[in-house]
């Protein structure tokens, strides 16, 4: 009997073989077996916390894809200046130079104006909101619908969480104290300041304290205390701002060329996408763990005044922001299609937020 049963399990065997049964996890083996060495450039210079080096950062991202792969998808990290310069990302990774990039979308709004609306809104959605819209409220969807056919594929990398007005050499008392300045300032926001007669200037974070230093620039905006304090912006100008209207959140973006992408195995495009995930919920639980020591640090010992902006030249930039972001819109029909989900979106968010974080908020302010 239990001859009889050893031949069938042979014969069934081989009618398997025979028929294509057992293909698919020959398959399924050979294609686990395959590797890839990619690299990724990165749009800030080196060993820059949160952009280039730390917890979420791009880095780590690499070191993530790596031991989740098993060693099957190898990148190497490539920082701003190391292969090619800190703004040329968009390009590179276009014509299949690079396999990615590091970087903030709206660094390519000369490309894709759009593409701004992925990085951070004027008086937008907070990091809790944006990534509500991103991942469950089809902003990712219309992200990469918007790259489809400039052949690269984006995914969230990263996000700072609301950010610092920025560092001034004389206080702001009023809107009229922007006209003339030259602030480097990027985004949406820019186009808000200019419209108050300000002088924008784009700057890699690596060029930002030279030209205020210098006195090339009057005003600049990077990030947040922990890392304006690295680039020693506080030794250049001493008045802090926030209010984080022009930045309440900011999101990073992982850019991959479309071609390189279709190559890599359903199992791999999973690895990428989880870690850059997971990147962008660490980067933000880090930057939210270091910005009030270093706060601390610039006012008690380094002699900085931090301060909020006078509630009327809120109220002026907001109504500007509108303005501008309406005229954006309107000329562009990419554009229009993004602002109007996004501003759909934050509409349905915040009105959830004012029931549920807004009472807690007043409550804890005043405490």
């Amino acid at each position: 009997m239990s001859i009889k049963r050893r031949d069938f399990l042979k014969a069934g065997a081989g009618v398997a073989a025979g028929s294509g049964i057992i293909g698919a996890p020959m398959v399924a083996k050979a294609q686990s077996s395959q590797t890839f060495n990619w690299r990724i450039t990165n749009a800030y210079p080196p060993e820059s916390p949160f952009y280039v080096s730390g917890p979420g950062s791009p880095e780590d991202f690499c070191r993530k894809v790596e031991a989740m792969s098993g060693g099957r998808l190898k990148i190497q990290h490539f920082a701003a200046g190391e292969l090619i310069p800190a703004l040329e990302g968009y390009e590179a990774v276009s014509a299949g130079t690079v396999e990615m990039n590091a970087a903030n979308a709206y660094f390519w709004a000369g490309q894709i104006p759009a593409a701004q609306y992925f990085t951070t809104v004027p008086f937008g959605m907070n990091f809790q909101g944006m990534n509500a819209w991103l991942y469950h409220g089809g902003g990712l969807e219309l992200w990469q619908e918007l790259y489809a056919d400039r052949g690269m594929v984006a995914f969230p990398m990263g996000n700072t969480g609301v950010q610092m007005t920025g560092w001034f050499r004389e206080p702001i008392t009023s809107v009229e104290d922007f006209d003339g300045l030259t602030m480097r300032i990027p985004g949406l926001a820019s186009k808000v300041y200019a419209e108050l007669g300000v002088n924008v200037r784009l700057l890699p974070g690596g060029e930002i304290f030279p030209a205020l230093e210098r006195g090339v620039i009057d005003a600049a905006e990077f990030v947040g205390p922990y890392q304006d304090r690295r680039l020693g912006l506080h030794q250049a100008a001493k008045y802090y701002y926030t209010t984080g209207w022009h930045e309440p959140s900011n999101a990073t973006e992982l850019l991959i060329n479309a071609d390189a992408w279709a190559e890599l195995p359903d199992d791999l495009k999973a690895i990428v996408r989880t870690a850059a995930m997971a990147c962008n919920l660490e980067s933000h639980a880090w930057s939210e763990a270091n910005n009030a020591d270093a706060l601390k640090d610039l006012v008690e010992n380094e002699g900085v005044v931090a301060d909020t902006l006078p509630d009327s030249v809120v109220s002026r930039l907001r109504e500007v922001t509108m303005d501008v972001l309406e005229q954006g819109a309107a000329e562009d029909a990419e554009t229009r299609k993004v602002h109007d989900a996004y501003f759909a979106f934050l509409d349905k968010h915040a009105s959830w937020a004012a029931l549920s974080e807004g009472p807690v908020q007043r409550f804890l302010n005043n405490a």
